[in-house]
């Protein structure tokens, strides 16, 4: 990994039933970038970003995150290859697009769930803090079901702080949310960029993607066809796919 690259992915490839998903994926992300991932349905987003903590385990290839690196050649799946993705998943916060909070346990109790069973920590201080970062500490003893869409999925992303991410990732975080909770969420994630926090969000929403972007990726059928700049990306992408691709959101 470069010394200024937080996530490295080299030649990755995942298929599911004999069909490739991902085709040869290679990718640097800089600690505190926030890189966007855009492309039609269907071309390989979610399946990377399940990759990079490995919900999905890689056919071949490498995932290098935070210092922890799990190589993948085809070979079976070993006892050692479970430590290294063990330790590679600590370092990762993941928030899906399903908010998946306990219905039966308390917005305060969804947070503190994960340091408690996995650190045995009880963190019920840091668990206020978190949440009063991302404007929900006055409703920590209400239940998920009681809370707009909005702050459900705000709960969502204290519950994967509570673990003290190196890198944070969404899946398509706001499509569940109308436009005015879907800002609630965006502005949570532009906090984080601003203090810093290295963020991976598989997105729809070309706005909130060419405003606070540092890069974006467009992929399309398991490939990464462009990256760069939001704004030239935007203005003057280079590969026709792209402009395809834009041309229905501008």
């Amino acid at each position: 990994m470069s010394p200024a690259a937080i996530v490295r992915v080299r030649d990755l490839r995942k298929g599911f039933d004999g069909q490739l998903v991902l085709d040869g994926i290679s990718l640097e992300v800089s600690p505190g970038e926030l890189l966007s991932v855009i492309g039609p349905s269907g071309c390989g987003k979610s399946t990377l970003l399940r990759c990079l903590n490995l919900l999905e385990i890689p056919d071949s290839g490498e995932v290098a995150l935070a210092g922890h690196v799990v190589s993948r050649s085809g070979k079976p799946w070993r006892r050692s290859d479970e430590a290294a993705a063990h330790a590679l998943r600590a370092a990762v916060g993941m928030v899906f697009q399903g908010f998946n909070l306990f219905p039966h346990r308390t917005v305060l109790d969804n947070v503190m769930l994960a340091p408690r069973v996995v650190k045995r920590v009880a963190g019920a201080r840091e668990a206020m803090e978190l949440l009063d970062k991302v404007g929900l500490a006055g409703l920590a003893g209400r239940y998920p079901t009681t809370l707009s869409g909005g702050q459900q999925q705000r709960a969502a992303i204290a519950r994967a702080l509570a673990m003290a991410p190196r890198v944070m990732l969404y899946d398509e975080p706001t499509s569940a949310l109308d436009p005015e909770r879907a800002e609630e969420v965006l502005g949570v994630m532009r906090q984080l960029d601003a203090e810093g926090m290295t963020q991976i969000v598989v997105t729809h929403e070309m706005r909130f993607a060419h405003a606070a972007s540092d890069r974006i990726a467009f992929m399309e059928a398991g490939r990464i066809v462009e990256l760069g700049h939001p704004d030239v990306l935007f203005s003057a992408p280079s590969d026709p796919r792209t402009r395809r691709f834009l041309r229905t959101f501008l």
